[in-house]
């Protein structure tokens, strides 16, 4: 494209564009978004970016958290996943707790006959704030929103425990989880 006859600084062998915390280019009043910045490629990590963008040129309080964008894969069944993994929170010395609560346990899960898959919560142990959510199953990539919801607001699985779910929905395993990841209490298990 020649980004760099005009000074934008690119990097990766001129695949992806240099930005600063802003998303602002090295010419000033240019930003950049999307798959040409780093990071993941996410049609919704850069719906954030542009709004992120718009904010900040508009004077607004422009936020974006890089570790709440949910990913999802579109398989059957689906996986979504938001947050820090198991492997990470190990690495960084985080000490947290586990709930799962597997699809074969729900009762909308039973009666559409979706029964494989699981939803599970990775919660700080001394403060129940929830750090990670990871699914795979019917509806993941719809479920996932609640984790990205409650992770943004630094929700504890037991605020999520306290919201009340329909029953019987997909939505539930998510609850079930939190109340696993609090004292073991999932209800359907």
């Amino acid at each position: 494209l020649g980004l760099d006859k005009i000074g934008i600084t690119v990097e990766e062998r001129g695949k992806k564009i240099t930005v600063d915390e802003h998303l602002e280019t090295s010419v000033k009043g240019i930003y950049a978004i999307g798959d040409v910045i780093k990071g993941a490629m996410l049609a919704h990590k850069a719906e954030d970016e542009g709004t992120f963008v718009a904010e900040t040129i508009a004077g607004q309080k422009p936020h974006i958290n890089y570790n709440l964008i949910p990913g999802v894969v579109y398989t059957w069944p689906e996986v979504a996943s938001v947050g820090y993994t198991e492997e990470q929170l190990k690495e960084k010395g985080t000490k947290y707790k586990t709930g799962s609560f597997p699809f074969k346990a729900s009762g909308r899960a039973r009666a559409s006959g979706d029964l494989d898959g699981f939803v599970k919560v990775l919660a700080d142990t001394a403060t129940d704030e929830i750090l990670g959510v990871h699914m795979i199953g019917p509806r993941a990539a719809d479920m996932i929103a609640e984790a990205v919801i409650a992770m943004e607001y630094r929700a504890s699985a037991e605020d999520v425990t306290r919201a009340s779910h329909a029953h019987p929905t997909y939505t539930e395993a998510m609850r079930e989880a939190c109340l696993a990841a609090t004292e073991n209490r999932a209800i359907h298990m």
